[in-house]
């Protein structure tokens, strides 16, 4: 099972110079895809008990477009472990007009990260 969210970033995302993103933002968007697949997946939105790892491979600045993508890999009791990475696919391009864009033909890896999210016994309904 797995869920998909693109989002472009706004100059609202931007929180330091230059447009760039704080990489916070892309925690945020793992957050949703993790609610989605716990609602799919038992009916209830779930926990978000810890991350075991994240790692910020690129930067994300404003008016990118991010593809966020999830999966529960184990499944324990209560507890469902996941996997997520996000992915810049559509970049703007300032340098030609400041309504120009391109899609990325190999979209750019920039956050990965796993954890463990919990959906307690008597709030599952699947």
């Amino acid at each position: 099972m797995k869920s998909v969210l693109k989002i472009r970033m706004s100059a609202h995302d931007a929180h330091y110079g230059g447009g760039l993103v704080d990489g916070a933002r892309m925690l945020q968007l793992f957050g949703d895809v993790a609610t989605e697949l716990l609602i799919m997946n038992d009916g209830d939105e779930g926990l978000f008990k810890a991350y075991d790892m994240v790692e910020f491979m690129a930067p994300v600045f404003a008016g990118d477009y991010i593809e966020v993508e999830g999966s529960i890999t184990e499944q324990g009791n209560t507890s469902r472990k996941m996997i997520f990475e996000a992915r810049k696919v559509i970049v703007p391009r300032t340098d030609i007009n400041d309504s120009a864009c391109d899609v990325l033909e190999t979209p750019i890896v920039v956050c990965r990260a796993s954890g463990t999210c919990v959906v307690p016994k008597d709030k599952q309904r699947k």
